[in-house]
């Protein structure tokens, strides 16, 4: 099973490495990672997307837990959370795709944020199966890059980490 795990990390160097460190060496693989500043300047947040069956996964928050710069971690596989993806993709701009790629683009709520006589740069965010759509309708137009920040997540309602 797919799980989504956010956690409360002291921003100093070292600690991304430590945490990544922890999964490799247990064998488990992290499918997208993605760290920024908190509005404390000296917590980040870390949303770390990994497969495994139950224990695994209570294997590794565990042992997150054990860190000594980690302040706090949750699960959101059994909780109610909003989860969002970002994705920069540069499709060939050929004069007969043109009108269907801003189409496409409007129908999926992404920008337009760059344009050269021979491609469009397009931004869409969403969850996982809006970005496959996306993709799944743009490809036929000619993609020749894409870059995606992989997944951040949030509790539903007033809850918070």
């Amino acid at each position: 099973m797919r799980h989504t795990i956010s956690a409360l990390v002291l921003n100093q160097p070292g600690v991304l490495a430590r945490v990544a460190g922890l999964f490799s060496g247990r064998g488990f693989n992290i499918e997208s990672l993605c760290v920024a500043e908190t509005l404390d300047p000296s917590i980040s947040r870390m949303t770390i997307v990994t497969r495994g069956d139950d224990q695994v996964i209570e294997q590794v928050t565990k042992q997150l837990n054990k860190l000594i710069d980690v302040i706090k971690v949750v699960d959101f596989f059994n909780n109610d959370h909003v989860d969002r993806e970002m994705m920069l993709v540069k499709v060939k701009a050929e004069m007969s795709f043109r009108a269907e790629i801003l189409r496409i683009t409007d129908i999926f709520r992404g920008k337009i944020v760059d344009v050269t006589p021979n491609s469009y740069t397009i931004e869409v965010s969403g969850d996982e199966d809006k970005i496959r759509a996306f993709m799944d309708l743009i490809k036929p137009m000619g993609i020749k890059e894409v870059v995606r920040t992989g997944k951040v997540a949030i509790s539903r309602g007033s809850k918070a980490i």
